[in-house]
């Protein structure tokens, strides 16, 4: 999930789930996804990585986002391609994200638009559900939303884009857990600014 401007679970899912479940962010090196106050300033990408991030998002993949996020992204995305100054990356990607479906889980928000719908009970429930059917992959948005499903071990895949920074505090990226969790990487890549992006997989 990106925004330009602004050992083992004890509830592992179920083996033969079919969609992949995602959780990625850009990531202070302390770990943290915003600062205190919710401040993500320090998150801008370069035109690289915003580029890395944008081909993640279209029709071919499911969008999970939480409250929070959702109002951050809805708020800009869907008339980002007509504010001045807009670049063409940027138009792209406001073209991929009102293509791709989204789940919205939120028990306060009331209506969601833009290709979006809204899920009010158990986000657990729901994402467990989604994983067991056959269809495309699933990002995972939305610091609470990610730690439920992390705690329910239903991330297969961690996504850091770390830059090097220490903002000491704010929303982590990573749950508290109750139990280790194994992952393998699978990929380390490095990007302008002294980014670096590792992903992994969940070990099963």
């Amino acid at each position: 999930m990106t925004l330009r401007h602004l050992g083992r679970t004890t509830n592992i899912c179920k083996a033969d789930a079919v969609r992949k479940l995602t959780y990625g962010m850009n990531v202070s090196l302390d770990g943290y996804i915003a600062a205190p106050g919710a401040d993500i300033s320090w998150t801008v990408p370069s035109d690289e990585l915003f580029q890395w991030w944008s081909d993640r998002v279209g029709p071919a993949r499911l969008a999970l986002y939480g409250r929070r996020l959702w109002e951050t992204m809805s708020s800009h995305w869907p008339t980002a391609a007509q504010q001045p100054g807009v670049d063409p990356a940027e138009i792209e990607f406001a073209g991929r994200w009102l293509a791709m479906p989204k789940v919205v889980f939120s028990s306060t928000t009331s209506t969601v638009d833009w290709n979006a719908r809204l899920v009010t009970g158990d986000p657990v429930a729901e994402i467990t559900r989604l994983k067991a059917e056959d269809g495309d992959p699933m990002d995972i948005g939305g610091a609470a939303l990610a730690a439920a499903a992390m705690r329910a071990g239903l991330i297969d895949e961690y996504v850091l884009a770390t830059a090097p920074i220490l903002i000491g505090g704010g929303t982590p990226f990573f749950a508290a857990l109750d139990s280790w969790v194994d992952l393998n990487l699978v990929e380390t890549r490095t990007f302008p600014d002294g980014v670096v992006l590792t992903r992994y997989e969940t070990r099963r």
